[in-house]
């Protein structure tokens, strides 16, 4: 079951992904025609144009501003999304034991674990698609918004603080607070949760590879980038917050030993 979920969220994911970048290096503008340009990008560069013009503008207040607007629009999936992984996590040790009891590879002894463990979902009141259906949602609003910020030209004209919008920042100063800040972000979700290889490495990896595509790409996106971990990091602290004093508890005692 894990599998079919991770490969559809895999595929969709490399739709959305593949239909946004196809028109990748195109200006966003109201005759661009197809779903995605329609309904997702236009809109979204529309809001950008319009928070500006408000705004006496200033496109770097309205990326800000926007990107704010979006994160709350879909901060109660991500609350969602949240609270299902933390359920499925507090039952980790119980399927740990299922799969230990139900060790054996044959048909019927697999048939018997995965009732078992629809039973346990059950029991708890936990749904295993429940985390999928938000990141689902979530995930083409913040591509498209995304290929906005790129695709609409008049934030390539503007500037903001000591940086061009369209050009990458000459001090680095927006690369290295989004590595930064994705770090923080990554290792606030992870509290509470067993460290693993795989985890370890996306730990760093993440804020690399942020840095050197903030280090390449125009300003603007440094900046989306840094507002929105900003944003994570301050809901996340209020989501996990008793897994975090957990986290710091444990590191102050392991620290006195």
């Amino acid at each position: 079951m894990k599998k079919r979920i991770l490969l559809i969220m895999g595929l969709l994911l490399v739709m959305t992904v593949l239909t946004g970048c196809m028109e990748y290096d195109q200006p966003i503008t109201e005759e661009s025609k197809g779903f995605w340009n329609e309904y997702i990008v236009y809109p979204l560069s529309l809001l950008i144009v319009k928070m500006a013009e408000w705004l006496g503008d200033n496109y770097g207040l309205s990326i800000i501003a926007v990107t704010l607007i979006i994160r709350l629009a879909i901060l109660p999936l991500m609350i969602k999304q949240t609270k299902s992984s933390k359920a499925m996590q507090a039952l980790q040790p119980e399927m740990a034991k299922l799969k230990e009891k139900y060790s054996s590879k044959d048909q019927k002894t697999q048939q018997k674990l995965q009732q078992e463990t629809m039973a346990l979902f059950q029991k708890h009141g936990v749904n295993p698609l429940a985390g999928c259906f938000p990141l689902i949602v979530q995930m083409p609003i913040l591509i498209g918004f995304y290929h906005a910020i790129s695709r609409t030209r008049e934030i390539a004209e503007h500037n903001f603080l000591w940086f061009d919008l369209g050009s990458p920042d000459p001090y680095y100063i927006l690369p290295l607070v989004a590595g930064a800040t994705t770090f923080i972000q990554q290792k606030m979700m992870m509290a509470g949760q067993e460290a693993n290889p795989q985890m370890a490495m996306m730990l760093w990896l993440m804020p690399i590879m942020i840095i050197v595509f903030a280090i390449n790409f125009p300003a603007a996106l440094s900046l989306y980038w840094v507002v929105g971990n900003l944003f994570m990091i301050v809901q996340t602290y209020f989501i996990k917050g008793p897994d975090l004093k957990a986290a710091a508890a444990g590191n102050a005692g392991g620290a006195k030993k």
